[in-house]
């Protein structure tokens, strides 16, 4: 056996039961009455006939109440299949009739097309707060249950859904294994938490990213979380200002906003350590973020798939900016041959190839799908579809999607790389780097970019881009043609949707 997902939380309120688990505006919610409150949900639930290994979908907003239901569901043996509140009726529909869910709890600030369209899955509608739409009120005025459901390390915990770029989304079987290691590992290191430690919640608590490694590291910890419905950057910086925060954790997107918010005025608080993942965070704004908040920035590398942490650089090891640091403890990382099927071929250290992952973090697999499953689980390796490669020190590089990998007359362009050097042009706010077609090359190297305050898009100065950049990189990776846009298309996990992009301009 292995301990329950939802120990994380019993334990923490058994140790530490006046300390503060949550700040959520005025409200401030100690372990021991979280705990409480989590085991009143789960007698709601289990008085709704949900038991082990029944699959409940949270479609919740960042509240106490997302935390509440979620260790609810856990304490009971069943699985969370957390929903992100910003996807369509039919993106919700499809995930509640794909992953099987018996009840979906939400927040009671649902659309009415999406209600309707939940309930039409069959699935019981469960509303916390208010009931509406048809729902029933799930009340946490009934006595708790005693304690959590024993699972066993193989036992699913959870069922996260992959952002879709290329499809419809799979849902990743993430296991008590999985997740218990996973939490219990990057709390010791790369996230270094202590019980003084305060994070600022801002990451949505639906995606891997907030979920595990914020949240649920913090309440393992013993720290506190201070919990932000909606990113704004003002708002951010107010509240970690307010708050004593001594940590944050964010995409590059939420980085940018920062930045953007401490130039305009806003002062900005002193940390003690900032973490990036979701995507590549160029040096220079690593740089302006270290220097903005006097503090070292750490950058990472997840997946859905790997309950999510796979490398970081870490706290007591040199940083190496512009890599994700090294594998974190039991995981192993190798750079595979990225057009192999079916088996996989290392490479020499230094060759640049698709990157596999092994080791406790690895999904069971997705939900359903017994073929996808085996096209990515090879040989006892993860096949990321990722990008990248290794240094001497054993570091790891992003190199770019292997899907986003752009074969211009033969040659393999990375956009993240010619990304990197556009960053470097006085006028560049933020590029994005996509193919679209050509009939003389197959594939042309496209920038869409977004200009810095003060600067005005135009063709002359896309002229100025294209020749900057045919200084400062190879001849077959230079942007041929350079879009401008306001502000880039993102999905919700904050990623650019580069594919929308590639759509537009095609």
């Amino acid at each position: 056996m292995t301990r329950s997902v939802a120990a994380v939380l019993a334990e923490s309120a058994g140790r530490w039961p006046s300390r503060t688990a949550l700040v959520c505006g005025a409200e401030r919610i100690s372990y021991a009455r979280l705990w409480d409150r989590a085991r009143r949900y789960a007698a709601a639930l289990r008085g709704q006939g949900i038991g082990p290994d029944d699959k409940v979908a949270l479609l919740m907003p960042n509240t106490p109440e997302f935390a509440a239901v979620y260790f609810a569901v856990l304490a009971l043996g069943a699985v969370v299949v957390p929903v992100h509140t910003l996807l369509k009726p039919a993106e919700v529909s499809h995930l509640l009739r794909d992953s099987g869910a018996r009840a979906l709890v939400w927040a009671g600030t649902l659309p009415q097309e999406t209600a309707r369209d939940a309930g039409e899955t069959g699935v019981l509608l469960l509303t916390v707060g208010e009931a509406l739409h048809g729902s029933v009120l799930l009340d946490d005025g009934v006595e708790p249950i005693d304690t959590y459901v024993e699972r066993g390390a193989d036992d699913l915990a959870l069922v996260l859904y992959t952002s879709g770029t290329t499809g419809r989304p799979k849902g990743a079987m993430l296991t008590h294994g999985n997740v218990a290691t996973n939490i219990a590992v990057t709390a010791v290191s790369p996230f270094a938490f202590g019980e003084d430690d305060v994070l600022l919640g801002a990451l949505p608590l639906s995606h891997t990213f907030g979920q595990i490694c914020g949240m649920a590291v913090t309440f393992h910890a013993g720290a506190t979380l201070v919990v932000m419905e909606r990113f704004e950057a003002h708002d951010a910086l107010r509240l970690m200002r307010e708050h004593g925060c001594t940590v944050f954790m964010g995409v590059p997107t939420m980085y940018h906003a920062l930045l953007e918010a401490v130039a305009a005025g806003a002062p900005a608080p002193r940390l003690t350590r900032v973490y990036s993942g979701g995507s590549a965070l160029p040096v220079p704004v690593l740089d302006r973020v270290r220097a903005a908040f006097g503090c070292e920035v750490y950058e990472g590398y997840g997946l859905t798939e790997t309950s999510p942490c796979v490398a970081y650089n870490q706290p007591g090891i040199p940083c190496k900016p512009g890599t994700v640091g090294l594998p974190i403890d039991g995981v192993r990382v190798a750079i595979a041959d990225a057009e192999l099927e079916g088996r996989i071929r290392l490479l020499k250290q230094g060759d640049i190839g698709e990157i596999v992952v092994s080791g406790h973090n690895v999904m069971a697999g997705y939900l359903g799908r017994p073929q996808e499953t085996a096209e990515v689980l090879v040989d006892g390796w993860f096949r990321t579809g990722d990008m990248g490669v290794q240094d001497e020190d054993g570091y790891l590089s992003i190199v770019d999607r292997k899907k986003d990998m752009i074969v211009r007359g033969g040659y393999n362009v990375y956009p993240r790389e010619v990304e990197d050097v556009l960053l470097r042009h006085p006028a560049v706010d933020g590029a994005c780097v996509v193919g679209v077609p050509s009939v003389k090359h197959g594939e042309e190297v496209c920038a869409v970019v977004r200009v810095k305050p003060g600067q005005r898009a135009s063709g002359l100065l896309a002229e100025e881009i294209v020749a900057w950049s045919r200084v400062h990189m190879a001849a077959y990776k230079y942007p041929r043609r350079v879009e401008f846009v306001e502000t880039f298309p993102l999905g919700s996990s904050g990623k650019v949707l580069k594919r929308e992009l590639a759509h537009r301009y095609a």
